[in-house]
């Protein structure tokens, strides 16, 4: 609670109070001097205390946060005892976080009470003892033969696993495969999992933790049951186990609801940002690095050109990196110009990740930029962290959700490796490369050492860290564009250069509204139920 923006309110007596607050760095409890939070409504009986109250976005007063479109953590306390002349009661264990997205557009909920649906569940998995595992499972698509839109998906994730289950994705396979390949589910990304896994390359839908069931708009579904729409999926589970605890059996997965009502659109997803690579690496120490993957210009003018020239309209976005990540940016350029941010959390929350619904859908257009821009902590970290699949590793990854529906499946990037071990002071590697990761033969210091014990060798400093950085920012980069069924565009694997675009980003200033500024319209009303057990009913007291 150290240097947090909060108030103060309850009902004493019949006769409801509110005040605003904040706490120093030392969690010490202040009243503030500008009042900014204003009661809406007020309510108490034997079992609630309810408490409406709202605020301006943005305010002048430098003890309040100001609300945005990213993440806030939001805290909450509670006393049986209203706050009196000696001041705030303390609430012991009556106290709670959550991650929310306060500002995430309302979406129109659809009434899932008669649709049809069907669940794609793990069946008693064992889950390793160990810190990662990836386990991949194939299904069946149900519904076949005539053509239907997946309007809701509901992570259906097993009691007790909240925080184990990290992320659910779900990909496209090969419509030449046979049931066969539903027999069993297998760790993914293992030399022994079975051939058919590798035929599933095309997301269709993501899911992450934190993250709530997603609801398509009015227009648009995922389509299923024609030809062009998948037969077969595998759903890619990601455990995360740091305890490493033993005889964990999972049966989480996913629930898709689904109308013979079509929508007008058909979804489609779109991988953007890093290719999950060692190619990604930040240095230990770092208060702040920053990583860019590009969906780049190349791409997007070979893609859209030849399926949609109109462009693509994007709806909604999930923004996706691991413990390190801090921020990220999803940029957006426009003929060279740069558009507003498509989405952004510059609060990002490793355990709170979920899709965020545009405001106004965005159109992408061929020759486009879009650059997914993440910022890392590795403060408390004495090793290089590296791209890659465990959760101590680090991703810097987009979905977008867009129609109508084209053969991009991927576009991303991976920075050139060579210049990165140059920096280190690498002179030559043995070639043909021959093992992975390659090893260095020059100079004498990194002899037979591979490119990942070469960086973590190299004295990092805060400086070198940063010069570092300038230096991979710069760097020329691999496209990665892709097509179902593991097919690819002709620009896939060839070298771009990033585009020349603003370090940093500058965020757009914001409008201070004070709180006799009556005519602001950009306000948040928030409201408070605080439920109160049968042991604490009486003078029930203030909500923080």
């Amino acid at each position: 609670m150290a240097s947090a923006d909060i108030v103060v309110g309850g009902v004493e007596r019949g006769q409801p109070y509110l005040q605003d607050y904040f706490t120093d760095e030392n969690r010490v409890l202040k009243k503030d001097p500008q009042q900014d939070y204003h009661l809406e409504y007020a309510m108490e009986n034997s079992t609630h205390t309810i408490l409406a109250f709202s605020r301006e976005l943005h305010t002048c007063d430098t003890n309040d946060k100001s609300i945005t479109e990213s993440t806030v953590r939001v805290i909450w306390a509670y006393h049986h005892k209203d706050m009196g002349e000696a001041g705030q009661n303390y609430h012991g264990s009556n106290r709670g976080t959550k991650s929310l997205r306060l500002l995430n557009p309302e979406r129109e909920e659809v009434s899932s009470a008669s649709l049809p649906f069907f669940d794609l569940t793990n069946k008693d998995v064992p889950v390793p003892d160990k810190d990662t595992t990836y386990w991949c499972q194939m299904f069946k698509i149900p519904v076949q033969h005539e053509k239907h839109h997946v309007i809701k998906v509901k992570p259906l994730i097993q009691k007790g696993h909240e925080n184990m289950v990290h992320h659910i994705l779900l990909y496209q396979c090969s419509s030449n495969l046979n049931d066969s390949v539903l027999d069993y589910g297998h760790e993914c990304y293992h030399p022994n999992m079975p051939d058919s896994f590798l035929t599933c390359e095309t997301v269709i839908f993501a899911w992450a933790i934190g993250g709530e069931g997603f609801t398509y708009p009015p227009h648009v579904g995922l389509s299923i049951g024609t030809a062009a729409d998948p037969l077969f999926v595998l759903m890619e589970v990601h455990y995360d186990n740091p305890s490493e605890t033993e005889g964990l059996i999972d049966n989480s997965g996913l629930r898709l609801f689904y109308t013979p009502v079509l929508r007008k659109y058909d979804a489609g997803v779109i991988e953007a940002g890093l290719w999950v690579s060692l190619f990604h690496n930040i240095p230990p120490g770092m208060p702040e690095f920053v990583s860019e993957g590009h969906c780049t210009l190349e791409c997007l003018e070979e893609a859209l050109g030849a399926e949609r020239p109109a462009g693509i309209q994007v709806f909604a976005v999930l923004l996706h990196a691991h413990l390190a990540g801090r921020a990220i940016r999803m940029r957006h350029f426009h003929n060279g110009e740069e558009q507003k941010l498509l989405a952004y959390d510059d609060e990002f929350d490793f355990n709170f990740q979920e899709f965020q619904y545009l405001n106004e859908e965005r159109t992408i257009l061929p020759g486009d930029n879009l650059v997914t821009e993440c910022h890392y902590s590795t403060v408390d970290r004495i090793r290089m962290t590296w791209g890659g699949l465990s959760t101590r590793s680090e991703m810097c990854l987009s979905y977008l959700l867009y129609y109508p529906r084209i053969n991009l499946t991927r576009c991303a990037s991976i920075p050139d490796i060579m210049e990165q071990l140059q920096f280190i002071g690498v002179k030559e590697i043995y070639r043909p490369v021959r093992t992975w990761p390659f090893i260095i033969k020059s100079p004498k210091q990194y002899k037979n050492l591979s490119f990942m014990d070469a960086m973590n060798k190299f004295k990092w400093s805060r400086s070198e860290g940063l010069s570092y950085n300038q230096l991979v920012l710069k760097l020329p980069v691999n496209v990665r564009c892709s097509k179902t069924d593991n097919a690819e565009w002709s620009i896939q694997g060839m070298t771009a250069l990033p585009p020349e675009i603003e370090r940093p980003y500058k965020t757009e200033p914001v409008i201070c509204n004070s709180s006799s500024c009556l005519s602001c319209s950009l306000f948040l009303t928030l409201l408070c139920i605080l439920y109160i057990t049968a042991s604490t009913i009486g003078n029930t007291g203030p909500f923080v």
